[in-house]
């Protein structure tokens, strides 16, 4: 699956990039034409003109990218000479960090205390963007709207998390994190690792136990809207959660690790991480609905549940409602 994605991708990149190049060609043929016909030689100095300014166009950013320091590769065991080198430079980079002037940093175990310090920082950030992301598609219910407000939340957090380990991090540094997480988190069979819906359900149930009990007039006719909305946002934030917590490993790491453990490790603490997140909010999901229902309360689909279980589960979903 991964592979024809793949395929699809480049064959879609070349074929902007070939449409770009006439395009270019076109209006460059054009301007000289207009050029020569005032005069030959303004023709020329016209086409050499444009040709000197499309190859610095086309080189300037490559010399850049070359003279950029290279990211920072954690080893892969702690009792080599390259770890000792890995560990000077990240001590080095630290030491810009303003949220570390009060740390010492010149042994190992500085470093380690530094990171620890750091990845607090980080599940802070973490956790606030997935309880954005919650909040937002709980109560959105919209598939592609909440598509594009997840991938803009993870992009901009994975950004987040980057900034906290290293203050000015370079385009190689993002690139490569970027790379790294997206490698890790959207691999082909990612999700048979941890099976999302084993991980929300008793998250969800607790919930909706606390939430929807009681006497509460009416509460039986907005029951599966705030059991869907819930599921939803769950679903989204849970996913949110595991992508901050790869980025923030792979920020912090002092040792290589293995994608697939960085993986199910990320899956596990996401599930821990977002019963919180729930339990936090889904005060404020059931009171939107519930009001939303008071102003109108004949729009409400029985069949809400079944479909947002379904799109966890892997099951058949309604075309057009998606969960990133």
């Amino acid at each position: 699956m991964g592979r024809h994605i793949k395929s699809i991708l480049i064959a879609a990149s070349l074929l902007v990039i070939l449409s770009f190049a006439i395009l270019v060609v076109n209006q460059t043929t054009q301007v000289v034409s207009l050029a020569a016909n005032m005069h030959p030689l303004l023709g020329k100095a016209a086409a050499w003109g444009l040709a000197a300014v499309y190859a610095v166009l086309l080189l300037a950013p490559l010399f850049i990218i070359l003279r950029l320091p290279k990211a920072l590769h954690p080893p892969g065991d702690s009792g080599t000479p390259e770890y000792d080198r890995f560990i000077h430079r990240l001590a080095g980079r630290l030491k810009k960090n303003p949220k570390l002037k009060q740390l010492p940093l010149s042994t190992s175990a500085d470093v380690e205390a530094a990171i620890k310090c750091l990845n607090r920082d980080a599940d802070d950030l973490i956790k606030t963007s997935a309880g954005a992301v919650f909040v937002t598609t709980a109560i959105s219910q919209s598939g592609r709207l909440d598509a594009i407000t997840v991938l803009i939340a993870q992009v901009r957090m994975i950004w987040q998390v980057a900034h906290v380990y290293n203050q000015r991090p370079t385009l190689r540094d993002m690139l490569h994190l970027y790379a790294n997480v997206a490698g890790t988190a959207f691999v082909a069979g990612e999700l048979n690792d941890i099976d999302i819906s084993e991980q929300i359900e008793p998250v969800v149930t607790s919930v909706l136990g606390a939430s929807l009990t009681g006497s509460i007039p009416g509460i039986a006719n907005i029951a599966g809207i705030v059991t869907n909305s819930i599921l939803t946002g769950s679903a989204n934030a849970f996913l949110t959660l595991r992508i901050g917590i790869i980025a923030r490993n792979y920020s912090g790491a002092l040792i290589k690790k293995e994608r697939s453990l960085i993986r199910r490790s990320a899956g596990l603490e996401g599930a821990r991480l977002l019963s919180v997140i729930v339990m936090n909010s889904a005060g404020r999901i059931t009171k939107s609905i519930m009001n939303a229902a008071a102003k109108k309360p004949g729009e409400i689909s029985r069949n809400m549940l079944r479909s947002t279980w379904g799109k966890i589960s892997g099951k058949k979903k309604p075309a057009g409602d998606s969960v990133p």
